[in-house]
């Protein structure tokens, strides 16, 4: 069930990209977001000689993931973790360094699928969101009790919705007479709240809040703000990190870390740039890479992802 609903973004090149990296005997390659195991099957499949350590922070995926892995269990170590707590995870394992790092931003096909997790809006659930069920606040935990101002900021900044007081202001109303349970509630809210001619673009008008609840919910840019460099920090001399990520807000983060490593570091004026200044990184992507039209026609949330690759060129000098 799981293999036919989930097709993998962009796999060929992310496996095009890491290979010389991953081709090196004895090489270990982590999946930071494991969802249901697309990208780490092909790794598995594409370097016989690589070990995997992959981290999930849904105990669902995990379960089916390691159902789909299982031909490779010897090879592949599997991990109930956050993305950020990659360094703790390698710590606990005695792994120093990594050949390949990938992440897979956003939400995997089976949260998105499955109606009871409150991920899509086109579908009634529960407005839970939490991609770790067993942890944290729901999204209508969020809705209900988040004071007008902080909703405001979260559409705003995770969801770059132009009218988030508008929707805040119908969303307070409304909470007051009945705390909010359901999606369907939520999203015709959002559909009253607008302006006619805000409805009539950019597909459905609940997309963008859901998306800030989702980030709000998960913590998402404050976990990836540590865990790309966490990553970086981890890759061995030659090593090579690639990460999909699937609206501005992400991507934004991944190019700043990978341009800061990439600069040179030394006070200006410097004749000759020693050492320690020099750049840790080489980046392997020109700006971020698009899906091409084919992929996108044959899967339509590939449409959305950017991919940036870099490559770890020398050794952190303290």
């Amino acid at each position: 069930m799981s293999e036919t609903r989930h097709v993998p973004v962009m796999l060929q090149r992310c496996l095009d990209l890491l290979a010389p990296a991953l081709a090196e005997p004895g090489a270990v390659a982590v999946d930071c977001t494991l969802g249901l195991g697309g990208h780490s099957e092909a790794l598995l499949h594409a370097f016989p000689g690589v070990r995997l350590i992959a981290l999930d922070r849904d105990p669902v995926a995990l379960r089916l993931a390691g159902e789909r892995l299982a031909p490779h269990a010897d090879r592949a170590t599997l991990v109930h973790a956050v993305y950020d707590e990659l360094p703790e995870v390698l710590d606990r394992l005695g792994i120093p360094r990594v050949q390949g790092v990938l992440f897979d931003l956003g939400v995997s096909s089976m949260q998105l699928d499955e109606a009871g997790r409150g991920f899509a809006y086109a579908q009634d659930a529960p407005l839970d969101m939490r991609m770790d069920q067993t942890t944290g606040m729901s999204a209508a935990e969020v809705l209900n009790t988040y004071p007008p101002g902080d909703l405001v900021r979260v559409l705003r900044t995770y969801g770059e919705e132009k009218f988030a007081r508008k929707i805040v202001d119908a969303v307070v109303k409304a909470r007051a007479e009945e705390p909010f349970t359901n999606s369907a509630r939520l999203v015709e809210l959002i559909r009253n709240a607008l302006p006619q001619a805000a409805k009539r673009t950019g597909g459905n008008p609940a997309k963008r809040t859901f998306q800030a609840l989702r980030i709000e919910v998960n913590g998402e840019l404050s976990v990836l703000e540590r865990a790309i460099p966490a990553a970086v920090s981890r890759l061995a001399v030659g090593g090579r990190i690639a990460v999909l990520s699937y609206h501005s807000l992400e991507d934004r983060l991944v190019k700043q870390v990978f341009a800061a490593g990439a600069g040179n570091t030394a006070p200006p004026g410097l004749p000759v740039v020693p050492e320690q200044y020099q750049p840790r990184l080489k980046l392997l992507t020109r700006g971020a890479e698009l899906p091409g039209d084919e992929e996108v026609a044959e899967n339509k949330r590939a449409a959305p992802a950017r991919l940036r690759c870099a490559q770890r060129i020398r050794e952190d000098h303290r």
